[in-house]
């Protein structure tokens, strides 16, 4: 898929506001810091459509895009180790559980997890509940530009043994680096596939 246009829609931390269109969503998660904006800034080829900050935890709100105008890419806010106080935090958390919960639009969910480290109980618990709640969703593994092939290899590998002692199968996943652009035709072909 090419991407020939992407433009802001709109912010907002209240589910019923979001696009009452029927077009396709698919949502964009993962922990503070993992790189979510840059990767969303390379799969658009935007270098500013998602704010990218020094600060983790930017994200606060729900950010819908319209991408080649038939799809909506939704940027969600960050969970956990924001550096925002708990209250912020628990409204946050609240709009994420919502739109999860309401959003038929949604076709799959990207969670997006940093390659460099081990698998994070953090991340292997809010895809367990993704799991819970019936929510589909792809591993977007990012910075893979960090890591040599074969760490990148022995890490994928670490997730597939701690995922399938909970899991049947291993989720479909996918290797990124915003700074190299690996991995941006994989996940768009697989939107291009969905939609």
């Amino acid at each position: 898929m090419k991407i020939k246009s992407a433009e802001f829609v709109v912010s907002n931390s209240d589910v019923a506001k979001c696009p009452k269109s029927s077009l396709p969503e698919y949502a964009f998660i993962g922990r503070s810091n993992v790189g979510k904006s840059s990767l969303i800034n390379m799969l658009t080829g935007r270098k500013s459509l998602a704010k990218t900050s020094g600060k983790p935890g930017k994200t606060q709100l729900i950010n819908h895009f319209l991408i080649n105008k038939n799809w909506h890419l939704v940027d969600l806010p960050g969970y956990g180790y924001a550096r925002v106080s708990k209250s912020t935090k628990k409204v946050f958390q609240k709009f994420i559980t919502e739109y999860f919960a309401q959003r038929e639009q949604l076709v799959t969910a990207f969670v997006l997890v940093d390659i460099r480290h081990k698998p994070q109980p953090i991340d292997l618990e809010f895809m367990q509940w993704m799991g819970e709640h019936g929510i589909p969703f792809s591993i977007i593994f990012t910075k893979a530009d960090k890591l040599k092939p074969k760490a990148i290899e022995n890490h994928i590998a670490e997730y597939k043994t701690v995922m399938l002692e909970f899991w049947e199968d291993m989720p479909n996943y996918f290797v990124t680096s915003a700074s190299k652009s690996i991995g941006k035709d994989d996940v768009l072909d697989y939107i291009e596939g969905l939609n």
